[in-house]
């Protein structure tokens, strides 16, 4: 598909820089907003992502001086949406977690229909249009018509080694998305069993981030298996961490979820039992050569569940209905 016509720019708040960085693969020149409150830091965080090649970093005060038109403003919680009000451009509201973990995590005492009532609302009001990362996040907020599941390209990466016989899990907040990400099942499980956590864990001792991709993507080399349980109400049994590793060629255990993308004696290990989901990364940590023909398949199922020119597909399609939307809103 070729560049849009005319203004083609679009405004993008900072989310987290891993979703943010797949914007790189539209046909689309953008401007990123950082500075914005409840993020971890001020501007954009390279430890995570480097700045996509089409980007260019903004603060929100300087675009509402300079008040342009974008092509589609992108927002990511209602907080973005509220702050895009004096902007001039087609919303795109991106859904990243499911309505109940977010509740959760932030502790609302909002009754859940009273909150999807008022965000349809607003949404309608607005002339906006919802899209989500994945089905139980969209059904969560009550939207169920646009889903663009997030992708991962194994060129990104270096080859599978394998060769540190260590599980690794990577995840943010962990404490505070214990119940979300079945914490007590996770330690239960691995307990015995060498595991490298990664993380923004302030509360966490020795536990931090990679100190940029570079690094993350030698980790995931190295490592034999990659990790991630999530309560099925509550998250998808697979997130974007999920997906890198698996382009990077690692075997993934978890907790059986209906969502996970992994066979289970194919592309990794899935159970419900702590002691069996242990059995099988003692497995793993014994034999180098199952976990390669794993990862293997787990890149085949990367390749053709989550292809990065579907998401491109999706999003292009997604911005195209909120400007539809937009236009149908000003007439």
């Amino acid at each position: 598909m070729s560049a849009p016509e005319g203004n083609d720019r679009l405004l993008v708040f900072d989310c987290h820089e891993a979703w943010v960085y797949q914007l790189r693969v539209l046909p689309h020149t953008m401007d990123v907003v950082v500075g914005l409150k409840g993020r971890h830091t001020d501007g954009w965080d390279e430890a995570m992502r480097p700045v996509p090649p089409n980007a260019r970093i903004v603060r929100l005060a300087d675009v509402i001086v300079s008040v342009p038109s974008y092509y589609c403003i992108v927002a990511h919680n209602l907080t973005d949406l509220l702050d895009a009000k004096p902007l001039l451009g087609p919303r795109l509201f991106v859904i990243h977690q499911t309505l109940e973990s977010t509740m959760r995590e932030q502790r609302s005492v909002t009754p859940p229909e009273e909150l999807r009532r008022a965000v349809a609302q607003y949404i309608a009001t607005i002339g906006g249009h919802v899209m989500a990362v994945s089905a139980l996040k969209g059904r969560s907020w009550g939207f169920n018509g646009d889903v663009v599941p997030f992708s991962a390209d194994p060129a990104d990466y270096p080859a599978y080694e394998g060769d540190v016989p260590r599980g690794l899990r990577i995840a943010n907040d962990i404490r505070a998305k214990a119940n979300t990400l079945m914490w007590d099942f996770h330690e239960r499980a691995f307990a015995g069993i060498p595991i490298t956590l990664l993380g923004r864990n302030h509360d966490m001792p020795g536990v931090k981030p990679a100190r940029n991709w570079t690094e993350l993507k030698e980790v995931l080399s190295h490592h034999r298996f990659f990790v991630h349980t999530a309560s099925p109400e509550l998250e998808d049994g697979y997130n974007m961490a999920t997906l890198e590793a698996m382009a990077a060629g690692l075997p993934v255990l978890g907790n059986r979820h209906p969502t996970s993308p992994i066979e289970h004696g194919v592309s990794g290990f899935l159970s419900d039992d702590p002691a069996e989901l242990r059995d099988c990364a003692r497995r793993l940590l014994e034999d180098r050569a199952l976990a390669f023909r794993m990862g293997q398949e787990a890149q085949k199922v990367l390749l053709k569940t989550f292809p990065v020119e579907r998401f491109r597909a999706g999003l292009l399609a997604s911005i195209k209905t909120a400007r539809d939307k937009w236009l149908q809103r000003s007439i």
